[in-house]
């Protein structure tokens, strides 16, 4: 402890390094990632957890740490779960939590940003252990779409509709994806190749067994919906890869949204799923005193705005700003996890920032993955850093887009397999 002490004291001291060399250097004082797991994703409404209440998937999940981790429960010190469609999420996660094994000392919460949410809940829990407010704590991201979800059921009050990007807060996202390919002259085509290619690739990682190292089984129920007849299954795999889609079978599905476009459809947005992770932090220095495999590094992450109406583009704000607090440049990072929310915004992105394609995705994004809202940022730290282990890689860059007009992006270190 003295040596980690004195290598603390001495971190201060020295001038501060800049660029890579910076995100990459080790200090007791680091946040780092000891367990990073999720469950299968599915389809939602018609798949292996479309009977799966949101309080059992987190129950799941959570069981599912302590058993992998092997940690004292009693270490965790806060629990974080990022959800969107249920406002009881609050109370869920507290006795899920406590259903699971972990301590009523154990805390736990909610929060909400959207298609953020799991990254979100990683930050929150991050913030805490960098300020010292805690020393361990687990970030959740779950979503049942299979359960619905809060719609806004009336418009904003009058005065709030005055101004109009207040009110562009109420469109369907359906609309924002159409509003993205007209505004910038991201074609049908351009979309579809895209989302072929997507598939393409989440078939090749399935098939080589690439996500077998991020995927927990899940045992649950599904019902028949027929007769009414329920039986116990494990899910082991994803459900949303389509095997054999290509640009041509794509090109005939109608467009989804053709009150306000014809360029997004069922085959180039993200699938509606079903699907929960777990990221386990800590302190770096509490790490290797319990003797846990220290997977990554959370370096950061940030949030930025743009207009609701062409809210898909966040990305293209929250990137950049992202890279620009850590002195880097996008050709320092190895590995992308864009979500694919539609194919209009990650064409936009992909092009606007050029973003070396070999590198974003690579197991195929959230047009042949799904979408479970709560989930998707927190999957993608699971998926990004099993990718980065696959390939020896080191930097990994999250983002995401978010509804309401905002864009967010986390920046992490692999430490295993490089």
């Amino acid at each position: 402890m003295a040596t980690e002490r004195l290598t603390s004291i001495l971190s201060h001291l020295t001038p501060n390094k800049s660029g890579l060399s910076a995100i990459t250097q080790q200090n007791p004082d680091d946040v780092v990632i000891t367990l990073a797991i999720r469950t299968p994703l599915t389809k939602g409404f018609k798949g292996g957890l479309k009977d799966t209440p949101l309080d059992f998937l987190v129950y799941t999940i959570l069981k599912k740490v302590l058993e992998k981790s092997n940690i004292d429960p009693q270490m965790v010190e806060d629990i974080s779960l990022g959800n969107v469609n249920n406002g009881k999420a609050a109370h869920i996660v507290r006795a899920a939590s406590l259903a699971a094994g972990f301590p009523t000392t154990t805390a736990a919460s909610s929060v909400n940003r959207f298609c953020s949410s799991g990254l979100k809940a990683v930050q929150d829990i991050a913030n805490q252990i960098s300020m010292g407010s805690i020393e361990c704590g687990l970030a959740i991201g779950a979503e049942s779409m299979s359960e619905g979800g809060d719609r806004l059921a009336s418009p904003f009050h009058p005065e709030i509709l005055k101004n109009q990007d207040a009110a562009d807060c109420m469109q369907p996202m359906g609309q924002t994806s159409e509003n993205v390919g007209k505004d910038f002259d991201i074609s049908r085509e351009a979309q579809d190749r895209y989302a072929a290619e997507s598939f393409a690739r989440a078939e090749r990682a399935q098939k080589a067994g690439w996500f077998d190292d991020e995927i927990v089984p899940i045992t649950t129920t599904v019902k028949d919906p027929k007769t009414g007849e329920e039986k116990e299954v494990t899910l082991t795999k994803d459900e949303g890869p389509r095997w054999g889609t290509t640009f041509e079978s794509l090109s005939k599905v109608r467009p989804a949204f053709s009150q306000y476009g014809d360029r997004s459809t069922g085959g180039n947005s993200s699938q509606v799923t079903d699907g929960a992770a777990a990221i386990l932090m800590m302190k770096r220095s509490k790490a290797l005193a319990m003797n846990q495999p220290i997977l990554a590094k959370f370096v950061g992450a940030t949030v930025a705005g743009v207009a609701p109406r062409i809210m898909g583009i966040g990305p293209s704000i929250a990137i950049p700003k992202l890279l620009s607090k850590y002195n880097i440049t996008k050709d320092d990072i190895d590995i992308i996890e864009l979500n694919e929310a539609f194919s209009s915004m990650a064409v936009y992105c992909l092009n606007t920032l050029q973003l070396d394609h070999a590198k974003m995705n690579i197991r195929g994004g959230a047009v042949a993955l799904g979408h479970p809202l709560g989930c998707t940022g927190a999957r993608q730290v699971c998926t990004g850093l099993s990718e980065a282990r696959r390939q020896r890689k080191k930097v990994l860059l999250t983002s995401m887009c978010i509804g309401t007009g905002q864009g967010m992006a986390g920046l992490f270190v692999n430490e295993m397999n490089v």
